[in-house]
C-alpha cells in the first residue's frame, strides 16, 4: 500500500475568521500516474496534487474550520463503496483517533453510499467537495437572491443523501384508529418535503430571471453595454472591479470572497460608459447543481458584450485554472475558443520582477488576435489604462458614429438622443446643437433618417 504523503500539521495557522470549529482533517484521495510516464510529466502532476490539496484546504479554512492536518492519498482506482482502499481506510482511521478529529473533507465527490460507509468507519463527519463548497456559498451569499440560489443547489444536494442512519426513519405515520394506513417513511417524508421547498424555490428564482430581464431591457434602452468578468476564484476579479469602477467591493485573499454580482458603471477613457459586471467565482469541479442554480446571475455573462477572462498569472497552476475557467463557460453556452468578445487579462504582473514580465510580454505578443490578453496589476494600476482602451475600442467596433446638427429648442429630440445613444461631443452654434453620436446598427437607420445624421470622419 502506497504510503500517505502528509502536507499538513497541527500547528497550521487558523482561519482569518480565527474561529475554532472542532479539529479537521482535508485528505486528497487523487489518482496516481501510471507507469511509464516521463519524469518532467510525473513531476508536474505531483505539483498539481500538491495545489490542489492547498486549494482545498483554502476552501476549508473560508468557512473558518481549524486545519489540523492535510494528506495526500494516493490511488490507483476509485473503489465503489469508500472511494478510497481498504488499506488507507484504515490508515486514516488511527490518524482520526490519534488526532481527535471531529470532520473530514475529502477533496473529490462521494457518492451517498461512499460518504455514508467512511463515516461509518471512521466514527466521524464526512464532507466532500461539493458539501464544502456548497456550504461555503451558504455563509457568503448576502442577498434574497444568493441565498435563493444557495439553498436550491443544497437541497438538490441533499435530496440524493437521504440515507442517514437515524432510527426516526424506520417509523411509520398512521392515521386515526382503524382508518389509519401504514402512513409515510419518514425518508419518504423528507424526500416529499424537500421536493415542495425545491419547486418554490425554483417559481421564486423564475421571479428573479424576469426582475433581472427587465433591468437588461432598461438597459439597452438607454443603452449601456455590459462588461462582464469573470475567471478562477480569487485571480483578482473583485479588486480589478474596484480599480476599474472605484467601487468598494469586498476584495479578500480568499475562495468565494465574492458571490452576490455586482454591477458598476464603468468610464471610458473618450468619455463613454459601460456597466461592469462582477461575478462568483469559479472552480475546478465546481458542482452542477451550483452551475444550474447560479444560471440566473451568470445570465449577465450570457448577456455581456465583453466578457474579461481575470487570471491570476502568478499562480503556479494557472493554465489548469484556464482550462476549468473555460470548461464553465462551455456549461453556459459560450465558446471560449471562438475568441468573440473575449479578452483575457493576465492579473498580478506586480509579482514578476521586469525581466519576468518582459517575458510575459513577448508571449502575449505571440498570441493570436483573436484571443488577446492584457497584462495588469489590479493592486498597482498597471496596464488597467490599456485595458480600458481595449474595451472601448472592442465595444465602438460593434458601433457607428453620426454627425447631426439639431436644433436648440427640440428637448425631445436631444433627450432621444441621449437615451438611446452615445453622444461623443456636443457644442452649440447659432441656436443648434453640432452633436457626435454613437449608436448601435439596429438605431442607426432611425437617427439617420430622423436627425439627418452622417457618418462622422475622423
Amino acid at each position: 500500500m502506497e504510503p500517505l504523503n502528509r502536507e499538513g500539521s497541527a500547528d497550521r495557522p487558523r482561519s482569518a475568521g480565527g474561529q475554532q470549529s472542532g479539529r479537521v482533517i482535508v485528505i486528497g484521495p487523487y489518482l496516481r500516474m501510471r507507469r511509464g510516464d516521463a519524469d518532467a510529466q510525473a513531476n508536474e502532476a505531483a505539483r498539481d496534487s500538491e495545489a490542489r490539496l492547498d486549494e482545498a484546504t483554502g476552501l476549508a479554512r473560508a468557512i473558518d474550520l481549524t486545519i489540523s492536518d492535510a494528506l495526500i492519498a494516493p490511488i490507483s482506482q476509485i473503489r465503489p463503496a469508500t472511494y478510497l482502499g481498504k488499506g488507507k481506510v484504515e490508515e486514516i482511521t488511527g490518524l482520526i483517533a490519534g488526532h481527535d478529529i471531529e470532520l473530514v473533507v475529502m477533496d473529490c465527490a462521494l457518492s451517498p453510499i461512499q460518504q455514508r460507509n467512511l463515516e461509518k468507519a471512521w466514527n466521524t463527519k464526512v464532507l466532500d467537495r461539493t458539501g464544502l463548497i456548497l456550504e461555503i456559498f451558504g455563509r457568503r451569499a448576502k442577498t434574497k437572491e444568493g441565498s435563493l440560489q444557495v439553498e436550491l443547489a443544497h437541497l438538490n444536494y441533499q435530496r440524493s443523501r437521504l440515507v442517514r442512519s437515524w432510527t426516526h426513519l424506520e417509523r411509520q405515520r398512521g392515521g386515526f384508529g382503524f382508518m389509519g394506513g401504514p402512513g409515510e417513511t419518514q425518508i419518504e417524508a423528507d424526500r416529499r418535503l424537500i421536493g415542495d421547498r425545491i419547486t418554490r424555490l425554483e417559481n421564486e428564482l423564475k421571479k428573479v430571471q424576469a426582475t433581472r430581464r427587465l433591468h437588461r431591457a432598461g438597459r439597452q434602452r438607454v443603452p449601456y453595454r455590459v462588461v462582464a468578468l469573470v475567471g478562477y476564484t480569487n485571480a483578482g476579479k473583485s479588486t480589478l472591479f474596484n480599480r476599474l469602477t472605484r467601487a468598494d467591493v469586498q476584495a479578500a485573499d480568499m475562495l468565494f470572497a465574492t458571490l452576490d454580482p455586482t454591477l458598476r458603471a464603468l468610464s471610458l477613457p473618450h468619455g463613454g460608459k459601460a456597466m461592469l459586471s462582477d461575478t462568483v467565482g469559479f472552480i475546478s469541479n465546481l458542482p452542477t447543481q451550483l452551475v444550474a442554480a447560479f444560471r440566473a446571475t451568470l445570465e449577465e455573462v450570457l448577456e455581456a458584450d465583453i466578457i474579461l477572462h481575470v487570471r491570476d498569472i502568478s499562480h503556479e497552476d494557472a493554465e489548469a485554472q484556464e482550462r476549468d475557467v473555460d470548461t464553465v463557460l462551455r456549461q453556459l453556452g459560450i465558446d471560449p475558443d471562438s475568441g468573440a468578445g473575449i479578452l483575457e487579462v493576465w492579473n498580478k504582473i506586480d509579482r514578476f520582477d521586469p525581466e519576468e514580465r518582459e517575458n510575459l510580454r513577448n508571449i502575449a505578443t505571440r498570441r493570436p488576435p483573436e484571443r488577446p490578453c492584457f497584462l495588469v496589476s489590479a493592486v498597482s494600476g498597471e496596464g488597467v489604462n490599456e485595458l480600458l482602451t481595449a474595451i472601448e475600442d472592442r465595444l465602438a467596433a460593434t458601433r457607428t458614429t453620426l454627425d447631426l446638427s439639431i436644433d436648440a429648442s427640440d428637448g425631445a429630440g436631444i433627450s432621444w438622443l441621449h437615451r438611446n445613444a452615445e453622444v461623443l461631443n456636443k457644442e452649440l452654434h447659432g441656436g443648434r446643437f453640432d452633436m457626435t453620436v454613437r449608436v448601435d446598427e439596429t438605431k442607426r437607420d432611425i437617427v439617420v433618417s430622423r436627425f439627418d445624421a452622417v457618418p462622422h470622419v475622423a
